[in-house]
């Protein structure tokens, strides 16, 4: 039940948190599922992609950011499920769990290209088995990546995030360190810093 995939979202928020406190369930009919990419600027600059799948948005925290360049290979650590509501949130976590920045630095919907055996397999199914590939449709990443679950060095968080090599892929630019700014607000990390509000 995606309530209970909340339990750890919550259980490491402060009540003070500015972040949303949860709303979760399944989406509605023909509703196409979103996904979000966040810049935040905590003890250590990263990017966090989340992806909508049975009421919530599956996360994994990006060191380096996604990539546009199929020959990088981004690891990708997963973090607890998010709520739904999550997608929209920007702002300063004064302190605690996450303390830092946040801006939504992409956003939009995707589509689930995931197969076996030739046949198309639900997200969270192939969540569950480890490897997911989706279509991206934002503004600054569009195209498929594929994630994997490779437990790399023991660890049972490390995913691998890699740009497939099609009509998104771009061996030149470099989005997270060219375009810093927030799609929903043109905001930077840097002014919420200075001006939260």
């Amino acid at each position: 039940m995606a309530q209970d995939r909340l339990e750890e979202y919550r259980d490491r928020r402060s009540s003070t948190s500015p972040e949303p406190a949860g709303s979760s369930g399944p989406a509605g009919a023909g509703h196409e599922p979103v996904f979000v990419v966040q810049r935040h600027d905590a003890s250590s600059l990263h990017f966090d992609l989340r992806l909508e799948i049975e009421g919530v948005l599956v996360s994994w925290a990006v060191p380096k950011g996604p990539s546009v360049d199929p020959s990088d290979k981004r690891l990708a650590r997963r973090t607890e499920d998010h709520p739904l509501d999550y997608a929209g949130f920007e702002g300063r976590i004064d302190e605690g769990y996450g303390a830092g920045t946040v801006v939504v630095w992409d956003a939009g919907t995707y589509e689930n290209l995931t197969e076996r055996d030739g046949e198309p397999q639900e997200a969270q199914d192939a969540l569950d088995a480890g490897h997911l590939k989706v279509r991206l449709h934002g503004e600054k990443l569009s195209g498929a990546f594929a994630l994997t679950h490779t437990r790399m060095g023991g660890d049972d968080a490390a995913w691998m995030l890699v740009k497939v090599d099609d009509e998104g892929a771009d061996r030149r630019r470099r989005p997270t360190s060219t375009q810093n700014e927030s799609v929903l607000s043109g905001r930077t990390n840097e002014d919420l810093a200075r001006d939260p509000s």
